[in-house]
């Protein structure tokens, strides 16, 4: 299977500049402090539609426009963050979109896909609604994660925090896993443009699509459904293409207990004053978990996926 490559990722990025926020790579003292290392985070909250999917619908979507490719409109299926983004992208490029979601999705990121202009089906059966909407309206499928320009979209994450960290390479890069789609991009990118960089996915073990996949040897779906406080990781399975960029790129892939993820979100909106999504929060989990070896003085980045919450959500925290 071909992989995305450094140079997919760099017409992704020409293909998003000034589409898409480019988010800052910021210092965080605190947690520097707490953990021993010199961390920074990449926080993708502070992107169009509050999470890193935008990258990928609005480049997957663009390409197929450079490709004549002009469907009748776009569908998909996303707990909520790829549902957002997908009708955000179809809007800007004046496309109907109708997004299949799950019936216990977040309140907060259903009433975040019809601010943009999305069309909410809510479901038990993602796949087969999915497939249902395509066929009767003559909608093109977005895949949420198993697509190279999806791909490439999301690689333009790893991409600047490679140029932002040019002069200082950075050590471990850690990053949340629902598909596959994020760390198959940013392990692309990184792999291209600062090889030694250690590449670690973090996965609620509840929630743990893409080490299931591993085992496995193939993208399965899960014997049972996902279920976890970091609901934008819930992906059913993981994307063949997903799986052989992580098989070949990925340093490792761990699964953090579910307990382990509310301490961590909490931490990490004290520690950053930003609005994050518990998706956001694994990263910082594993390593107070003590699953991810780190040296002292290392350069880690956490990737802050996305800050589509809900107050239900926050006031558990409580």
């Amino acid at each position: 299977m071909t992989l995305v490559t450094g140079d997919d990722i760099a017409a992704a990025a020409a293909r998003l500049a000034g589409r898409v926020a480019r988010t800052p790579l910021m210092e965080s003292p605190r947690l520097s402090e707490d953990l021993g290392v010199r961390l920074w985070v990449k926080p993708e909250n502070l992107q169009h539609t509050g999470s890193f999917k935008v990258r990928g619908a609005l480049n997957a979507l663009l390409s197929q426009q450079e490709r004549g490719v002009r469907p009748a409109g776009v569908t998909t299926f996303s707990a909520g963050n790829h549902a957002a983004a997908t009708a955000f992208a179809a809007r800007q490029l004046g496309l109907p979109c109708a997004v299949c979601m799950p019936t216990q999705a977040v309140v907060t990121k259903v009433a975040n896909v019809r601010r943009y202009g999305g069309e909410v089906i809510l479901t038990d059966d993602l796949m087969g609604t999915l497939h249902a909407v395509a066929e009767e309206r003559g909608f093109a499928v977005l895949h949420p994660f198993d697509d190279p320009d999806v791909i490439a979209g999301q690689g333009t994450v790893g991409a600047e925090i490679a140029a932002d960290a040019a002069g200082d390479p950075v050590d471990l890069v850690l990053v949340p896993v629902g598909g596959g789609g994020l760390i198959s991009g940013v392990a692309a990118a990184l792999r291209a443009h600062s090889p030694s960089t250690r590449i670690v996915g973090v996965e609620p073990a509840g929630a743990n699509a893409m080490t299931y996949a591993m085992r496995s040897g193939a993208a399965l779906p899960l014997p049972e459904r996902a279920v976890s406080v970091a609901d934008g990781l819930c992906a059913p399975f993981a994307g063949e293409r997903t799986l052989a960029h992580v098989v070949k790129l990925v340093d490792e892939v761990i699964e953090v207990p579910e307990d382990a993820i509310p301490p961590a979100w909490w931490h990490l909106l004290d520690a950053t004053k930003l609005l994050l999504e518990p998706s956001a929060a694994v990263g910082l989990a594993a390593l107070q978990c003590g699953l991810v070896e780190t040296r002292p003085g290392d350069r880690v980045v956490l990737i802050l996926t996305g800050g589509n919450t809900s107050p239900a959500h926050l006031a558990a925290l409580g």
